[in-house]
């Protein structure tokens, strides 16, 4: 028989980590972060983060696992890590719970991906000028060749949108039709038994929530953490994980070319755009089961994915 895993899916400020955390005491379990941003060491406000107390209280794993500048940490190192992970935590008999908004993080763990595509060091570069260039010309060039690929991407990720316009230049495919992920996403790799629970609630609510979350970021230091990066040097053009949304756009504040009121209008904006972006690939995936965490009460919710775990749903 499979070993059991909990999937825990949404767009953020849905509340995963609460649930997660509180399935975890419940179950005796440990978390498995699957987001893009928590991988990386600093960036600690603006990723969301589980607090001291809640890692205190439940093992968290994939959480501060690589140094800010670090641009050699990929998708597949975080697979690697994550699976690692996940056997570890069965072998002691407990329950994984992965969680996070991050779709192709959590598609690498459990669907037989490929990482490989050609590359040609001459045309990489010709893609860099033109992002240098026009950046956001270059993001519609790739929304218009692969929009799957597209609507996964910041118009400021600009070494994987670099990457897919190199790879369709080279091969003339799509790099979503290289990278089985998307094709495969809906297919488990026959390693576990997954339980997918996805998080959602009514447009109008969650963007009330996601709202509130930017300004309690803000109230909480984001703009101190970003700058403390920004006086290291450290620039969302020169390192890819300051691009996150929330750190970009703070670094028009440090330059003064934007008040902190717009900036963080925008944290918000640019955050309800992640957030479409994530329903619509998390709904790809017609085994989850949802919940809407406004109109259930928490207690409702681990009790009907408890019984799904021991296999009574």
């Amino acid at each position: 028989m499979k070993p059991t895993v909990l999937c825990i899916v949404g767009p953020t400020a849905c509340g995963k980590t609460a649930l997660s955390v509180a399935l975890a005491k419940r179950t005796g379990g440990e978390i498995v972060s699957a987001d893009a941003v928590a991988v990386y060491r600093g960036l600690d406000i603006g990723s969301a983060k589980p607090t001291e107390e809640e890692r205190e209280d439940v093992p968290h794993h994939m959480i501060d696992c690589a140094d800010v500048t670090d641009d050699s940490f990929t998708v597949s190192t975080f697979r690697t890590l994550a699976r690692e992970a996940i056997d570890s935590i069965l072998s002691r008999g407990k329950l994984p719970i992965v969680v996070g908004g991050s779709g192709l993080y959590l598609d690498a763990i459990f669907s037989d991906m490929r990482f490989s595509a050609p590359s040609d060091p001459a045309i990489r570069a010709k893609q860099e000028n033109a992002y240098e260039n026009d950046r956001n010309g270059l993001f519609e060039t790739l929304r218009a060749a692969d929009p799957i690929t597209a609507a996964r991407l910041h118009p400021n990720d600009k070494k994987r949108i670099v990457r897919a316009l190199e790879v369709l230049e080279i091969t003339g495919k799509p790099f979503s039709s290289l990278n089985r992920a998307f094709e495969t996403a809906q297919k488990e790799d026959e390693t576990y038994r997954v339980i997918r629970v996805g998080l959602n609630t009514d447009r109008k609510k969650l963007y009330q929530r996601i709202e509130a979350r930017v300004d309690s970021m803000i109230e909480r230091g984001l703009r101190e953490e970003a700058f403390s990066f920004f006086e290291r040097g450290l620039t969302p053009e020169n390192c890819r994980a300051l691009q996150s949304i929330g750190y970009a756009q703070l670094y028009d504040v440090y330059l003064g070319t934007q008040t902190m009121e717009s900036a963080a209008e925008q944290i918000k904006l640019d955050t309800k755009h992640f957030a479409k972006r994530q329903i619509t690939w998390f709904k790809r995936n017609t085994n989850t089961i949802w919940f809407d965490p406004t109109v259930l009460s928490a207690d409702t919710i681990i009790q009907n994915i408890t019984e799904r775990i021991n296999g009574n749903q």
